[in-house]
């Protein structure tokens, strides 16, 4: 992605890093954008993306892409390749090679080898249980461990069989000794390492213990040399932990950590734990299910990368906590796609219509823009006597400022001529399965002489359209704030039951048949929509709607 031409607006973070720059602090920015491979990336962590990315691209720096990958119970390749395409996505380059944390593993275990040798360190056999009463709140101190007074010996002789694989899990830990009367509860003697005989994805089976992500996120900053480590605001309170250690370790640099302000989203939950659960309980298909907030959900549903990158950078980088509207982002996208998507027309819900007196036969190539404003080319249209409109755009009872088909009354078909509603054919039930109307043929192009003509409507061509699905998304939460389930519920009480209807049936017109995989279009007076990237193919096509024409949520 090419450096933006316009100069941003200078937020706090843009402001640290300029004066760094300008007062030779530092020479070079380097930044890193550190996820843990435990699920997906979702809109939240878009803003970190851009915000580590981008300043370290203004700035002539580099940005690391590094996973903090110390809980192998809870991670995968799955996760790592899809934050991979998900950087990438967005428009992003890391620095040289991909970094993991577990890189780092045995320069790490040295440290804390280190912290022990200078009775900084030590191993506990505290349960987890028992740790936590041992470790207070935040109005009562907590009290030392009773084996906080170990030897140095004997703390070296732990962990060495702690390395080895001599203990089950659980059955000890190692310990910074720091103070376990600190106001700061994450001071309070922090573990270092936990016994975890489980494999790994990078390390296989060479470790049974592994550090804890305190211990691992400041010292991989330092070994990297990165320069800003720019978090949220929920890693405040364990900055003094991070300076603790870099203060207490021979490490190579003393990077500088600083807080923003996490993403809040209306209408979204972005907790792993919350998604992951959404996945594992069938709630949603899939983490890039175009409900989810995930970013593979929200590519999968039609955004763009650019429509990303544009919200991100219009909520601004601040300390303080707020929400912000769906709304927001839904402008960003509507914005991005009436600039640069084609138009084509769909059907959703086929009316036939029968053109009585259009000769029987008779195919006329009718040439439409494929954009208003862009040169984007043309697309053609065969009209014949046999079309399909929508259900909806004709009503034998219609409300008050209704401009399209009704007994008797004229409408204009997109591009095309004036048709008039002369009758009406029902089934067995009283359903309207087929209209026959009359077209005026001196209305190509031009206004019917003496009366006026309201109503505009979208049509294709009965033989020649192309059948496909259309899955019309919505939002998965009626609560603005999913996360205040009915009382004594969850945020799965809040779930939309019409966040998806999928329509079949529905009719395309010709120029859609090659539709390729997230290719996007405007569907003329329906909304924006993309070919999806996993069900639709030549021969079965399937599009997700990725938003509304308008803001109609809440009417």
């Amino acid at each position: 992605m090419n450096k933006p031409e316009s100069t941003p607006p200078a937020h706090f973070l843009r402001q640290i890093v300029q004066a760094d720059l300008q007062s030779g602090k530092h020479t070079k920015i380097v930044t890193r954008f550190p996820p843990e491979p435990n699920g997906y990336l979702h809109i939240g962590h878009a803003k970190s993306i851009c915000l580590n990315f981008g300043l370290a691209q203004e700035s002539g720096g580099e940005c690391h892409l590094r996973f903090d990958d110390t809980n192998p119970a809870k991670e995968e390749q799955e996760y790592i390749d899809a934050i991979k395409q998900d950087v990438e996505w967005l428009g992003f380059k890391w620095s040289g090679d991909i970094r993991y944390a577990s890189d780092y593993f045995d320069q790490l275990h040295a440290w804390a080898i280190e912290l022990i040798k200078a009775g900084k360190a030590y191993v506990c056999d505290l349960t987890p249980e028992q740790a936590r009463e041992y470790r207070g709140n935040l109005t009562e101190p907590g009290k030392n461990s009773p084996f906080r007074d170990r030897s140095v010996e004997e703390n070296l002789d732990l962990f060495a069989r702690m390395t080895a694989g001599e203990f089950p899990d659980g059955a000890k830990a190692l310990r910074a000794k720091i103070d376990m009367a600190a106001p700061n509860m994450n001071l309070r003697d922090p573990i270092l390492y936990r016994i975890r005989h489980a494999h790994h994805h990078q390390t296989g089976d060479k470790w049974c213990i592994y550090p804890s992500y305190d211990f691992t996120h400041g010292q991989s900053d330092a070994i990297e040399l990165i320069t800003h480590s720019i978090c949220t605001l929920e890693f405040e309170d364990h900055r003094p932990l991070y300076e603790w250690f870099l203060d207490n370790l021979p490490v190579p640099a003393k990077p500088r950590q600083y807080e923003f302000a996490r993403l809040n989203l209306n209408y979204t939950v972005t907790s792993k734990r919350k998604l992951k659960q959404l996945v594992d309980e069938g709630h949603v298909d899939g983490w890039d299910d175009p409900r989810m907030s995930t970013l593979s959900a929200f590519r999968r549903r039609g955004y763009t990368s650019a429509s990303i990158r544009e919200f991100c950078e219009r909520i601004g980088v601040t300390r303080s906590d707020a929400v912000v509207d769906m709304g927001m982002l839904e402008f960003c996208i509507r914005d991005d796609l009436d600039n640069n998507a084609p138009r084509a027309m769909c059907v959703l819900r086929p009316l036939k219509v029968t053109i009585t007196n259009y000769p029987e036969g008779q195919v006329e190539n009718l040439t439409l823009p494929r954009h208003p404003k862009q040169d984007m080319g043309e697309r053609v249209l065969p009209f014949s006597r046999e079309l399909y409109i929508d259900q909806d755009d004709y009503m034998v009872d219609p409300p008050k400022g209704y401009k399209r088909l009704v007994p008797g009354g004229e409408v204009r078909l997109r591009g095309s001529y004036v048709i008039r509603a002369d009758e009406a054919i029902t089934d067995a039930e009283g359903n309207i399965v087929e209209l026959l109307c009359s077209y005026d043929p001196d209305t190509l192009g031009k206004n019917p002489e003496g009366r006026k003509v309201k109503g505009v409507i979208h049509w294709v061509p009965a033989a020649d359209s192309v059948e496909c699905e259309v899955r019309l998304y919505d939002r998965l939460f009626n609560a603005a704030n999913p996360d205040k389930g009915e009382e004594g519920g969850t945020f799965l009480d809040n779930i939309n039951p019409d966040s998806l209807v999928v329509l079949k049936g529905c009719r395309a017109e010709p120029s859609l048949a090659t539709a390729t995989a997230e290719e996007r279009f405007q569907f003329e007076r329906e909304g924006y929509f993309c070919a999806d990237s996993k069900d639709s193919r030549p021969g079965n096509l399937v599009f997700n709607r990725t938003v509304t024409l308008r803001d109609s949520w809440g009417q």
